[in-house]
């Protein structure tokens, strides 16, 4: 009777394509390695991409600043009907009555014009210093761009050790927990055997128990660390995602010198590019100012036809005489009531708060370099410690469980022994994960752009 059920349910399914195309639509799992994230980040993140639409914005500012020394060409049209005709007095030629004046209607009833004109500025130094400020402010956001670039590699490497060690936290305590399940097991045997009393097996118990809110905690703050990190690379949140690298401790090469590091860093970092390139186009700025008391000259030529006609008059009988002219016009501020020499100081000053900044900048960076160091030294000095520690430690415990199922040690001698394990392997773990973190804010303070992701800037430019 069953069999004879399934076969229609079986033909059904079968026949049905809208259930297979939502399994086959839902997200699938995704397997990155650290630099397979970063690339894919790069392809994928929106503050990356805002970067990026800066940078073409400011080329478009740079088109649009050679405008004012390129011709200017402008059409117009007029058509005007009057309503009256206009007219223009004479005297009375006539001498009869010379206080009389005759009147003379000069308009028709339509009266049509079209011009075209042409201007070109031959010499206008605001014009000029606007297109090398603009040229500058260019290079600035592609600099702010390399700076977005380094600030989402720097991110994205940091929420995937974020991931990686959130999960080898829950791996910790899930050994934990089989650890004291089977020292739970190995006191129920010893308490059945007389060996052991009742209390070490309420212990070993409430070890276990004691453990599984912690464990929860872990879980929950992994589930966190994988949301954050699918969302900076730009991954579906329902997506699953595999990492396939782990935290592993990779000596680098700390420089020795500090001077040489610092002047990789001024040389190399982009903020500081920015800023250097902001006092020059503030130099611009001055030069700007200065140039609204400077001449101007342009070139202006036009061109004009126009008719008149009555009303019923075709218009194809009409006349359109055409009249040209062509010009220069001169223009040179005498006095503006001091407001030029005001702005050239106000660019002054601008000028000079850049180059405070600067120079505070460089302070900062001195700074930053030691402290990024410091941190990156003593991380690589606590992974040496710890290393030592849960070997010891892995090697205590391993005699302690001995002594324990052999009834000659005691079940707090046992939980002590787990606890240093734990402790040792967590804070090992914490070493490595902070000697990751702390290289990728020192190299990101040294201005070093990995070599490998490059293919990826070239190909976003």
């Amino acid at each position: 009777m069953i069999r004879y059920c399934f076969l229609p349910l079986l033909f059904l399914l079968l026949s049905t394509p809208s259930l297979c195309a939502v399994e086959s639509g839902s997200p699938g799992k995704v397997s990155l390695s650290i630099d397979q994230a970063v690339t894919t980040g790069l392809l994928k993140n929106r503050t990356l991409e805002i970067a990026r639409l800066e940078r073409e914005m400011a080329g478009q500012k740079v088109r649009e600043s050679w405008a004012d020394l390129l011709p200017q060409l402008n059409s117009g049209f007029e058509y005007t009907r009057h309503v009256k005709p206009a007219v223009i007095y004479f005297p009375d030629l006539t001498g009869s009555n010379p206080g009389n004046l005759t009147a003379l209607e000069i308009s028709a009833d339509n009266a049509m014009t079209a011009s075209l004109s042409l201007s070109q500025k031959l010499f206008d130094y605001r014009a000029i210093a606007g297109i090398r400020a603009s040229s500058i402010v260019r290079e600035i956001s592609a600099e702010a761009y390399r700076e977005a670039r380094s600030n989402v590699i720097g991110d994205i490497k940091t929420a995937y050790y974020n991931v990686l060690i959130a999960d080898e936290q829950v791996t910790i305590l899930e050994q934990s927990i089989k650890r004291w399940e089977k020292a739970l097991q190995d006191s129920r045997a010893l308490f059945s055997q007389g060996v052991a009393a009742d209390i070490d097996t309420l212990r070993a118990f409430l070890s276990v128990e004691n453990i599984r809110p912690d464990l929860i905690q872990a879980r929950s703050r992994a589930a966190v660390a994988r949301t954050e990190f699918k969302n900076i690379v730009g991954l579906d949140p329902l997506e699953s995602v595999r990492l396939t690298d782990s935290l592993v401790y990779r000596p680098g090469d700390e420089p020795d010198d500090f001077s040489l590091a610092y002047e990789e860093a001024v040389a190399s970092r982009p903020d500081v590019r920015q800023l250097e390139l902001r006092v020059e186009a503030e130099g611009e700025n001055v030069s700007a100012a200065r140039a609204e008391g400077y001449p101007s000259f342009t070139a202006v030529g036009q061109l004009q036809t126009q008719t008149q006609f009555d009303d019923g008059t075709r218009l194809g009988d009409t006349d359109w005489p055409v009249s040209s002219s062509v010009g220069v016009q001169v223009s040179m501020p005498l006095f503006t009531g001091f407001g030029v020499s005001s702005r050239v100081e106000q660019a002054k000053i601008g000028r000079m708060q850049t180059v405070t900044r600067l120079d505070e900048l460089k302070a900062d960076i001195r700074a930053e370099i030691q402290t990024r160091l410091f941190r990156l030294l003593e991380s690589r000095s606590r992974i040496e410690v710890q290393q030592r520690t849960t070997r010891t430690a892995e090697r205590s415990y391993e005699i302690t469980l001995l002594r324990f199922r052999e009834g000659i040690g005691s079940q707090l001698e046992l939980a002590d022994a787990e606890l240093q394990l734990n402790k040792a392997r967590t804070n090992y773990l914490q070493a490595v994960y902070d000697y990751l973190v702390a290289r990728i804010e020192y190299e990101k303070a040294l201005g070093r752009t990995d070599a490998k992701y490059a293919s990826e800037a070239r190909a976003s430019s």
